[in-house]
């Protein structure tokens, strides 16, 4: 055996002939832990993240892509400097580059968790929230597009069994007070403090709205933070962190202010995505995990992204 020969490494990727040929839609790596420095965001610091980079394969004879070249490349720049919409139409390019005779399309997503400091609704407290994240990006024969993804939990109150709890409220004063005696103010609001006052209940439940919002290229970050305030608005019931009672009570004249059916809520966060000329696409998903039923109910709006079941 020479010392050339040994030298010589086998590469079985770069052979000839597949068993089966044909094109590719994507091809790459899932699943990739990174740390990740977002661009505007408030702390500069590294968020374990997972990446999925994948470029499409067009030559159906060949039998694979270069996978260590897209995870060399990830390296490089998610540790040289913050994920900005700049940085990653560069390294996407850097993707097609490194495959120039194979793909003419380029995609990167990173999920993430975003901690926000989120203050309490009276008290002077405030508690961390954790948001989770995606953002993604496709380059297509030089057409480049940037989808944001957030998830938002908060509370939704059934507005029909907050009616019907209504009702029973009401039937349960006009056996309490007579109509043939005379009230008594002091009466009726020592009752209306009392558990025979509140003696039925609508039923809540923590919800989540899951939004997809594609961005303009404008926007040298990522305004991720803006979309989840924008949707928070919307809901106006968001889950909170430090709660004292004052909280509390303001949490309750919230949902009661704000009854939802998942329709409700899928249409408001529609209306609020809607509003905003920096986003150019969205589609939404809202899903209140039912404490009546033992399923959960769904609905689903968009611009035009699509989605669906």
């Amino acid at each position: 055996m020479t010392a050339n020969s040994v030298r010589t490494m086998p590469d079985v990727a770069a052979e000839p002939g597949p068993l089966a040929a044909g094109r590719l839609d994507w091809v790459g790596m899932d699943e990739i832990a990174m740390p990740l420095r977002l661009a505007g965001a408030a702390d500069d610091v590294a968020v374990p993240a997972r990446v999925r980079a994948a470029v499409n394969l067009t030559r159906p004879e060949v039998r694979g892509i270069h996978m260590s070249r897209l995870y060399l490349h990830v390296d490089r720049a998610l540790t040289a400097e913050p994920l900005s919409q700049c940085s990653l139409r560069h390294l996407l390019r850097d993707f097609l580059e490194s495959h120039a005779d194979l793909s003419d399309r380029a995609l990167l997503r990173v999920s993430f968790p975003l901690m926000l400091r989120r203050p309490a609704l009276r008290s002077d407290n405030s508690g961390w929230r954790n948001y989770p994240v995606t953002v993604e990006g496709v380059f297509e024969r030089g057409h480049f597009t940037v989808e944001i993804g957030v998830e938002v939990a908060y509370s939704s109150t059934c507005p029909c069994s907050a009616a019907l709890a209504r009702q029973e409220i009401q039937n349960a004063f006009v056996r309490d007070f007579p109509v043939d005696q005379p009230l008594d103010r002091d009466a009726v609001y020592a009752w209306l403090g009392s558990e025979r006052g509140i003696c039925a209940t609508p039923h809540s439940q923590r919800s989540v709205a899951t939004v997809r919002a594609r961005v303009l290229p404008s926007f040298q970050d990522f305004p991720v933070v803006e979309i989840i305030d924008r949707v928070e608005r919307a809901l106006a019931t968001p889950v909170q962190t430090a709660v004292k009672r004052e909280d509390e009570q303001a949490f309750a004249l919230l949902n009661g202010a704000n009854l939802m059916f998942c329709e409700d809520a899928a249409r408001r966060v529609q209306v609020a995505l809607d509003a905003d000329e920096n986003i150019a696409d969205f589609h939404v998903r809202v899903s209140h995990l039912e404490s009546l039923h033992a399923h959960d109910a769904v609905a689903e709006a968009s611009k035009g992204i699509a989605g669906g079941y």
